[in-house]
């Protein structure tokens, strides 16, 4: 039963960019939306389990929430213009290249010639993965849809803003869960700021609260099986959720691949999930 609440995170996370893209809208209206559905479930959890937020917890809270909307709204670009089952395979080696360089250097994670040793493998294993599921089709064109230089750039931001928002929390040294709400809060007044020029107030983003209340679920379990089975396995198994969204992406999207990119996909899928893996034995 811990696992299965361990694995939670990875089913929550990896559908909930395949709900932003049956909805629809486009990527600034998903994204507010998103954020006000994490907004709603965190004050349910709050009003159900109040917690004492004092000034540093409020305020780091706001920045880490902010910064999650600059990772979301690239990663929602990205898909605009690459699809889902390429970029999330390359966003998802992109945050783990960059938390498990920066665990190493600023958390000295890396305390031991086990963590280097196994540190460096996953780390080639994720570039060597990212590699394999953004190979082309023989006859694919660099058109608006596959654009990789584009969508590569995108993601360097959208990765930034991921990095920030998981680590800032730990680098105050703050509970997970006292930080549920001023983070939501943080959301929206994101979600406002970077989209408000784009006019995302419609129906779109009142429907893509469901995306959000699908994320705050995944967080909220993410922090429950912490305590179960340890930071580092549930963070590696919150990592699954590549499988789940590139998957998604093919087969219910129906995303157009040929049977070489889907081998090269698949290929490129297990090394990240391996690399998840090995890094998760590097902390434990």
């Amino acid at each position: 039963m811990d696992i299965f609440y361990a694995l939670l995170p990875a089913i929550f996370w990896g559908s909930l960019v395949l709900v932003n893209v049956k909805i629809g809208g486009g990527p600034y209206t998903q994204t507010l939306g998103t954020t006000l559905g994490a907004l709603l479930f965190s004050i349910g959890l709050y009003i159900y389990d109040p917690v004492h937020l004092d000034m540093k917890t409020i305020i780091i809270g706001l920045i880490s929430g902010f910064f999650w909307v600059l990772g979301q709204g690239g990663q929602l670009k990205t898909i605009d213009v690459m699809g889902v089952s390429k970029t999330l395979p390359i966003s998802t080696g992109m945050q783990l290249v960059a938390t498990t360089l920066f665990g190493a250097f600023i958390f000295n994670e890396w305390n031991s010639g086990k963590s280097v040793t196994l540190g460096i493998i996953a780390l080639v294993l994720i570039v060597t993965g990212v590699i394999f599921t953004s190979i082309k089709g023989k006859n694919e064109k660099d058109d608006g849809k596959g654009n990789l230089k584009k969508g590569i750039l995108i993601l360097l931001v959208s990765t930034f803003g991921y990095l920030v928002y998981v680590v800032i929390v730990r680098l105050f040294g703050i509970d997970g869960w006292d930080v549920l709400l001023p983070q939501g809060i943080g959301m929206v007044i994101g979600g406002i700021v970077l989209t408000a020029k784009h006019k995302p107030f419609n129906t779109y983003a009142l429907k893509n609260i469901l995306p959000g209340l699908i994320w705050a679920a995944g967080n909220m379990f993410l922090f429950i099986s912490q305590d179960k089975v340890g930071v580092a396995t549930s963070f590696t198994l919150s990592q699954m959720s590549v499988v789940v969204a590139t998957l998604g992406g093919i087969f219910i999207l129906k995303e157009h691949k040929t049977k070489r990119q889907l081998v090269f996909i698949s290929i490129g899928i297990i090394l990240i999930i391996i690399s998840a893996v090995l890094l998760g034995i590097s902390k434990s």
